[in-house]
């Protein structure tokens, strides 16, 4: 048995928790919320402020991975989320008829919930677990660490309660989590931090279907691309389902969007948004807003190797992404499972257990941060041009990468190829980079020889236009005919 204490109660800390104790580790998890969630979802997501969890009530779709593994390390979780009004959503049920089976196809599912449905799930399983102390409100304060070594470990977590002994430590404790500034402070070599700056911002709003009402607008995309904006739709659990704007964080309209008429009548001029608001489904919650993202690697290990033993970090805490890819549970969960199944060997030979584990970091989700990265800087320069100037010719490469996307819509094989990009199974270049994903791709470029990227959201000028329209109307008596209510 392995003793293990877990700095912070978020998914990947109470996921890592369930999943350790269940091999008969014991865990001890502090967490500075002092809440549970309780049985009474909205008033949980909507009622509850929660500073330190900027994302928690912006839109999630949860990624293949988050399924995969909770139904093979706490299956019992999942099958609580489903009760729960979690939905799947299998890629390939886009198509009309379904294409013929491969291996793998089964597991391209979305799941479509609001966050706390997953954070109920685990917090009813880890309350039930008896290998697990959950001190709710009691944040970690500090590290012991043993320096008889040439590397120090990390042997006891401090609270304000008092000293945890363990044999591993992890850090879950998110985009803020203090350890690297406690290991820089007992003199411990830096971790490797790499940090970048996105220029998004995303403001969203809740609705809920009418229940006498039907439930989805039939085969409509997810979501419409603007040249300088993206306008999507999460349908989540329970008949919710959340609008979402992103823009560049200098768009001077952005402050605007904050307002709900104007944030209405400016998803409407994405048609994929319309789609779903034609549905007139009820508004459940203000404007929400979140910006000042970033992208940041935080790795224990130098050039020279692990800074510290016994001690990983997992989540937010290891690799925080912007959420354009959605991938951040995902990747919690992938590092919660790891931890889990070799937590055993973790105190007979920390400095092993910690280079492998920096290994395995580096092959498995340093790819995908990477990639994250490469996709913000791209939508950052061109979500960055409000005034919407006359596009140049797309380069060849630009060009193929759109043909990609429009091509997935039509042909099953590419999409298979997408979706699996999209659930990190296989990166873009393997993934498309096939001979039949290639040759159906030559052949739906060669039926549309004048193909050329596009865009099917509004015009800059549809947007502003959709802008002073909303702020017109609420000095209006009466609004222009053909005008949809907000």
């Amino acid at each position: 048995m392995t003793r293990v204490v877990m700095i912070g109660g978020g998914i990947g800390g109470l996921a890592a928790a369930l999943f350790l104790a269940r091999r008969g580790h014991s865990v001890t998890v502090l967490e500075r919320d002092g809440r549970r969630p309780g049985p009474d979802l909205d008033a949980d997501f909507f009622g509850r402020r929660r500073p330190g969890v900027p994302q928690a009530n912006q839109p999630h779709g949860l990624l293949a991975p988050v399924r995969t593994v909770l139904r093979a390390e706490a299956p019992d979780v999942y099958d609580a989320m489903l009760r729960m009004g979690a939905v799947e959503r299998n890629e390939l049920e886009w198509f009309a008829e379904p294409p013929p089976a491969r291996p793998g196809d089964e597991d391209l599912v979305t799941v479509q919930t609001r966050r706390i449905v997953l954070e109920t799930a685990l917090h009813d399983a880890v309350h039930r677990e008896p290998g697990i102390d959950m001190r709710l409100g009691e944040p970690a304060e500090g590290l012991a660490l043993d320096r008889h070594g040439e590397v120090p470990r990390a042997t006891a977590v401090r609270s304000a309660v008092g000293r945890y002994d363990a044999d591993l430590v992890v850090d879950a404790g998110g985009r803020r989590s203090p350890v690297t500034g406690w290991l820089s402070g007992a003199g411990c070599r830096d971790a490797v931090v790499e940090h970048h700056r996105t220029g998004i911002a995303y403001v969203c709003r809740w609705y809920r279907l009418r229940p006498d009402g039907p439930r989805n607008p039939g085969r409509v995309k997810a979501g419409s691309v603007a040249a300088f904006a993206v306008g999507g739709v999460f349908p989540s659990d329970n008949g919710t389902l959340a609008v979402s704007l992103t823009v560049s964080a200098a768009d001077p309209t952005r402050g605007a969007l904050r307002d709900p008429a104007v944030f209405e009548r400016v998803a409407r001029t994405f048609p994929a948004v319309a789609a779903w608001l034609e549905l007139r489904p009820e508004a459940v919650s203000g404007v929400l807003a979140m910006g000042g993202l970033d992208n940041r690697w935080t790795g224990l290990a130098d050039a020279a190797g692990p800074v510290v033993t016994g001690l990983v970090g997992i989540g937010d805490a290891l690799t925080h992404t912007n959420p354009t890819m959605g991938q951040g549970v995902a990747l919690a969960l992938r590092a919660a499972q790891w931890v889990a199944r070799r937590a055993g060997t973790a105190g007979d030979d920390p400095a092993s257990f910690a280079r492998e584990y920096h290994r395995w970091t580096g092959r498995a989700l340093r790819p995908w941060f990477d990639t994250q990265v490469a996709m913000d800087r791209a939508n950052e320069a061109r979500l960055s041009n409000p005034a919407q100037a006359p596009a140049r010719p797309p380069t060849a490469e630009a060009r193929e990468r759109a043909a990609l996307s429009a091509c997935s819509w039509d042909d099953p094989v590419v999409m298979r190829a997408r979706s699996r990009i999209r659930h990190l199974v296989l990166p873009a270049e393997q993934a498309y980079g096939t001979e039949e994903v290639r040759a159906r791709l030559a052949c739906w470029l060669a039926d549309r020889p004048d193909f050329t990227p596009g865009f099917d959201g509004p015009t800059r000028q549809e947007w502003e236009s959709a802008v002073r329209h909303t702020e017109v109307r609420r000095g209006a008596s009466s609004s222009p005919a053909g005008t949809p209510p907000p």
